[in-house]
């Protein structure tokens, strides 16, 4: 059974399902406009329970391009933060209010994307992985990935730094972000929200997202690295104000 989205809504849906296929492509910053595009027809926790198979489906095809393309020890030092938070979302789940999450995300993405236009060439010195870093910007972006699908705003201010290339950046990411979606699997079928209309649903929007992912593929093989960070910090400041201004509203 299909949930009702209208004509409209599920012009919606098939958006964010073709951004959530982009992201796992590796432009990272595509997937966040997902659950909220959704959140226009849906409650944003509904949003997030339709859209996590997508994204679970949309990984593996994410893991099989990037299979060798990512970097051991960013993940090795980000994945234990991430899971902690994931548990920290699960735990406050009733009694933490989305807009909440969202302005937060929404203000620290945009700090990090205006420091970065303002004074480039502080924002473009190579940084090594830090067990610190990694673990707070970790836990942050497996908070926010968990209340609603955007820790990458989160994740970028963490891995940016490093200046991976392009591909290792983008199956870094790939790989971050399957781990924990995998993980979040299980509480979010406990809080009810994997029932059979958002599972059939999610399976209607599961092929596009797929075509996605292999569009994501060949724009990020052919970005050169300066262009691909400078689109980076842009997307990032524009979804960053998407995001202050949803919450505020």
């Amino acid at each position: 059974m299909l949930l009702d989205l209208g004509t409209g809504g599920w012009a919606l849906a098939l958006i964010a399902a073709s951004a959530i296929g982009l992201a796992k492509g590796g432009l990272a910053m595509a997937g966040i406009i997902s659950v909220p595009l959704l959140s226009l027809v849906l409650s944003p926790v509904q949003a997030a329970g339709v859209l996590l198979p997508v994204y679970v489906v949309s990984d593996v095809g994410g893991l099989l391009a990037f299979r060798r393309n990512f970097d051991t020890e960013v993940l090795r030092k980000s994945l234990p933060g991430a899971i902690g938070g994931i548990a920290l979302g699960w735990a406050t789940a009733s009694i933490v209010p989305v807009w909440g999450v969202t302005l937060i995300v929404g203000l620290i993405g945009f700090a990090f994307a205006l420091n970065a236009l303002l004074r480039p060439k502080i924002g473009g010195l190579p940084q090594r992985p830090r067990w610190s870093q990694g673990s707070l910007w970790g836990g942050l972006a497996g908070y926010t990935s968990f209340v609603s699908h955007s820790g990458a705003p989160l994740w970028q201010v963490y891995a940016q730094p490093l200046r991976m290339t392009p591909l290792i950046f983008a199956g870094t990411t790939t790989w971050f972000f399957a781990i924990g979606n995998w993980i979040k699997l299980l509480p979010y079928a406990l809080l009810g929200q994997l029932s059979a209309p958002n599972l059939v649903t999610s399976a209607v929007l599961m092929p596009v997202s797929l075509v996605a992912v292999w569009v994501g593929l060949r724009l990020v093989r052919i970005i050169p690295q300066a262009l691909f960070y400078k689109l980076l910090t842009w997307g990032l400041l524009i979804v960053s104000l998407r995001l202050i201004w949803q919450a505020l509203a």
